[in-house]
């Protein structure tokens, strides 16, 4: 049997591939790559002898490779939290999907595995700014606040070299990544002993403080937006620095403008915990060409002409939702 394993660059989907290969080790294909590499099932060809793990990736933008890989005679076992649209019904297709707010991939594979491998879904919480989930498994595990420390600058660190134009923009290619990550169990081992972390955790921080530096383009009770310029070290914090601004404000919606020369605007959008169940952003995202989940999305490409659009938009959206909420920002 032929096993190609495809999951997304980030801190999810390298933790839940981690922890199934963990559970059931296997020699497979890996295909991956960055946090906006969405649509890698158009990498992947299939037979009948071919059985194919999909993690972290959004089946409404791979819907199509996915009916591909199905006629060809793959099997696909697929996980993940993004919004998918329609699910085709194949015999041999086995789906897990949960778009709830407090969900990542990685717990999910944690669920199936009966939290075998739990320390790796914290891992991957924290990297996807689940915060408040991360602390809980955290917490039930009763580790230490130093641990837990641990494991939250492990996770933001691996989510943090996922974002980039390029493999250019990064400190390490999401593959490499992940062939060094493979070798552990603990991840305070891992944490420890591959120099490549420490790498990230310093450049995160050089990163995170240059953005610090960007006056906000709005800022109102309700949301904050941010526009960087075109820059690698703007490139490689967008999404992390989305987290940061959604953690640190629980009452308060957030987008990162990212300028792409020439092309207009990349765009990572983030509800504040308080917020996420109901934000419902990837509809709004969807509506300028992007996608995601409720309580974070995106938008790869955004027009010059359609940026003030956008932010009066999320303004609109923001207040109805702090509004729905029953609770106003004080």
């Amino acid at each position: 049997m032929r096993h190609i394993d495809v999951f997304n660059g980030d801190a999810d989907g390298l933790c839940a591939l981690h922890q199934l290969r963990l559970a059931e080790p296997v020699e497979s294909e890996i295909v991956t790559g960055l946090k906006r590499e969405i649509s890698l099932l158009e990498r992947v060809r299939g037979d009948s002898q071919s059985a194919v793990t999909v993690l972290d990736v959004s089946l409404d933008r791979n819907r199509a490779a996915l009916v591909r890989l199905l006629s060809e005679g793959a099997s696909v076992h697929y996980i993940d939290h993004h919004i998918a649209g329609e699910i085709p019904v194949h015999a041999r297709l086995r789906v897990c999907i949960d778009t709830s707010p407090d969900v990542c991939t990685s717990i999910l594979v944690d669920r199936e595995l009966g939290g075998r491998f739990r320390l790796w879904a914290i891992v991957a919480a924290f990297g996807d700014g689940l915060q408040r989930r991360a602390l809980q498994m955290a917490d039930a595990l009763m580790l230490g606040e130093d641990q837990q420390a641990t494991l939250r600058a492990l996770g933001e660190a691996l989510n943090y070299n996922a974002y980039g134009d390029t493999e250019a923009d990064v400190a390490i290619p999401p593959r490499a990544l992940y062939e060094l990550l493979r070798r552990y169990v603990d991840p305070f081992e891992f944490a420890a002993r591959e120099p490549i972390i420490e790498v990230l955790i310093a450049q995160f921080g050089a990163d995170l403080k240059a953005a610090m530096q960007i006056a906000p383009l709005h800022e109102d009770d309700h949301c904050r937006v941010v526009r960087f310029p075109d820059c690698s070290w703007s490139r490689r914090v967008s999404g992390t620095f989305a987290n940061r601004l959604a953690e640190g404000d629980p009452r308060r919606a957030c987008a990162v403008v990212k300028e792409i020369q020439g092309a207009g605007y990349r765009v990572s959008v983030r509800a504040p915990g308080a917020m996420a169940a109901g934000s419902e952003l990837d509809r709004l995202c969807r509506r300028f060409g992007g996608a995601g989940r409720v309580g974070a999305a995106g938008i790869d490409r955004l027009p010059d002409a359609r940026l003030d659009e956008f932010v009066t938009e999320l303004r609109i959206a923001a207040l109805r939702w702090t509004q729905a909420s029953g609770s106003p920002r004080t």
